[in-house]
């Protein structure tokens, strides 16, 4: 059973009637649901994300008035619900910072964006590392009779605004062009074989990023891209598939084919958004032609490969 499905299933059978037994008068204000950290929360759970973090659980979100007049007594109760649930033992946070039980709604999102609302600037968006932004988006609200939550929720599902799309596309392809189509093969003629590694790792994260992007979704941790890339439309599940493939390739020549041909899959997909127009092979040609598009002037001065990597 997925993780998700067991949340809301325990929620409906215990939450539900603790909520309405001994709180009704904020049984209409608290939202309920299970989001941010944790496999589960993406969908991606299987049996070995059971022995940590995993189980029936749920959380509920609460405005900072009625957090303060019944946060404690609310978490009291939900600590007291049931502890094993279809055959599982609560969901419980052994590593880490508590995932379910009562929170705040403004101190939620601000643990992952730094703000209890959605960003308002180029700045504010550009400060908020992409898998934050994923992980207080992800799983799914059961009930949010306020619609406090979902709101700020919504704002961040509208996604970057287009400059900053178009920014991170530039640097990406700036990237990917250099760690794949150029340094991987130059690494491997020098016989520097961990530097051909990591430039064959930063290239998949590089191709991953292009394609969430492309496709106006955030990519979540590492650990959880190729899979959630699987579920993206095309050149989705075909760069995954490439990207699982390049892993298991020790061929060096086999390696830079199967570059070469995801490159001219997201030169394709490029084209088909009209963000390049010109017929190169090379990636790295084309972030010009995307940043060119960049409306904003702060954002355009800012150097090409900004994003991308740190040094060429």
């Amino acid at each position: 059973m997925k993780g998700l499905t067991l949340s809301e299933a325990y929620y409906q059978t215990f939450g539900r009637p603790m909520l309405a037994d001994g709180f009704a008068a904020c049984q209409d204000r608290v939202a309920v649901g299970l989001v941010g950290l944790g496999s589960e929360c993406f969908g991606f759970d299987d049996r070995l994300s059971q022995d940590h973090d995993w189980g029936p659980g749920f959380c509920l979100w609460l405005e900072k008035n009625d957090y303060e007049r019944f946060g404690t007594s609310l978490q009291t109760a939900y600590d007291r619900l049931p502890e094993r649930f279809m055959g599982f033992r609560r969901k419980k946070s052994d590593w880490g910072a508590r995932r379910v039980g009562v929170m705040q709604i403004n101190a939620f999102y601000a643990s992952f964006i730094g703000s209890s609302k959605a960003p308002e600037t180029l700045d504010n968006w550009l400060a908020i590392p992409e898998a934050n932004l994923a992980a207080c988006t992800n799983g799914k609200v059961f009930q949010d009779p306020l619609g406090a939550f979902t709101t700020i929720r919504q704002g961040l599902l509208d996604y970057y605004p287009e400059d900053i799309r178009l920014k991170k596309i530039a640097a990406k392809c700036m990237s990917a062009a250099q760690s794949g189509q150029y340094n991987y093969g130059r690494c491997i003629r020098r016989k520097s074989f961990y530097a051909a590694q990591h430039a064959l790792v930063t290239f998949c994260e590089d191709v991953l990023a292009l394609v969430f992007l492309l496709h106006r979704q955030y990519m979540p941790f590492y650990k959880w891209a190729g899979a959630a890339a699987k579920h993206l439309p095309a050149p989705g599940p075909a760069i995954a598939q490439a990207v699982d493939t390049l892993s298991r390739t020790v061929k060096p020549s086999t390696c830079q084919e199967t570059m070469e041909e995801m490159v001219q899959c997201l030169i394709a997909a490029l084209k088909a958004q009209e963000l390049t127009d010109i017929d190169s092979p090379f990636l790295l040609d084309h972030g010009p032609r995307v940043h060119a598009r960049i409306q904003h002037p702060g954002l355009k001065a800012l150097d090409l490969w900004w994003g991308g990597v740190d040094s060429r």
